[in-house]
């Protein structure tokens, strides 16, 4: 890596940098959107002042590159693009961190699920780590990191505690409703029935039971729901990493070129020694490193 470079919030040793470059992390945040929408106040709040019905895929894109910016952009554009955030927010009246809290969450917890089951081991300490750091993206959405569950333990009982506050209400229901069939061009319609349907479908059917309860409809069998995830990540893995990294909204290669070829994610193999990993400087005491390696690389 290029020591006179920006690595950013995460840097390219950090979990983070690993995981977000994976395929399947598009199928986490899905996962991630059916979830929040069981929350009443949270959901109301995106329904009333979001323009996701008007313009899906530019909210989606707008997301993705939020994302993107705040893993792979240097630390000025990461917190540039917080602050537009928090401006946003507070002009909705959508700061509230108990939902700001909610929100993180319920993304947080789609990445490390989704991922686990996709086939990357993401467990133990590495696992723990990617909470810790996603603490680091909390604080640019305006929450206090300290608030914010560091391990996935913690992120357990955080959920235990709020589940008493979830219903699938009307609003709920019509977010089920749009991600399982969005508007699109008469042109792309042929593709929403062939890609997207299936996407999403998969998106649900990876929630919790609990989250499957909520919604009235019947628990999918885990173990078929894993293996359509499993063979669904090959195929997005298969496409080739220079040809996805170039898609938009492309912080990927932009941080390569910033910080050098040898920065390249790679989220099938993690090293984490505590000695040397890079990672959110204002959130980590203990970097909680165990030098485990996650698989192998392709």
């Amino acid at each position: 890596m290029r020591q006179d470079a920006d690595p950013g919030l995460f840097g390219p040793r950090s979990v983070t940098w690993q995981l977000h470059a994976d395929p399947v992390m598009w199928i986490a945040g899905v996962r991630a959107l059916y979830l929040q929408a069981l929350h009443p106040v949270a959901v109301r709040g995106v329904m009333i002042n979001s323009s996701f019905r008007e313009d899906p895929w530019g909210r989606l894109m707008r997301t993705a590159s939020f994302v993107g910016t705040l893993s792979y952009g240097t630390r000025d554009s990461a917190e540039a693009a917080g602050a537009r955030v928090r401006r946003i927010h507070r002009l909705l009246k959508v700061d509230d961190p108990a939902l700001l809290l909610w929100v993180h969450c319920a993304e947080i917890d789609s990445y490390v699920s989704v991922a686990h089951r996709s086939g990357l081991p993401l467990t133990g300490a590495p696992a723990d780590r990617y909470v810790d750091e996603q603490r680091t993206s909390a604080r640019l959405v305006g929450l206090d990191p300290a608030t914010v569950p560091a391990t996935r333990a913690a992120l357990a009982a955080y959920f235990d505690s709020v589940r008493g506050e979830l219903a699938a209400g009307e609003d709920a229901l019509a977010v089920l409703d749009f991600l399982r069939k969005p508007p699109v061009p008469p042109a792309l319609r042929a593709g929403r029935a062939l890609v997207w349907r299936r996407i999403s479908s998969l998106a649900y059917d990876t929630l919790p039971d609990w989250a499957h309860a909520l919604y009235g409809r019947p628990v999918p069998p885990e173990a078929d729901v894993t293996r359509r995830l499993v063979t669904t990540a090959r195929l997005l893995r298969g496409v080739p990493a220079a040809l996805r990294w170039r898609l938009p909204p492309g912080h990927i290669p932009r941080a390569m070129d910033r910080l050098g070829p040898d920065t390249r994610p790679d989220p099938y193999t993690l090293s984490v020694p505590a000695a040397i990993l890079d990672g959110p400087e204002s959130v980590h005491e203990d970097d909680g490193g165990d030098g485990t390696r996650w698989g192998t690389s392709d």
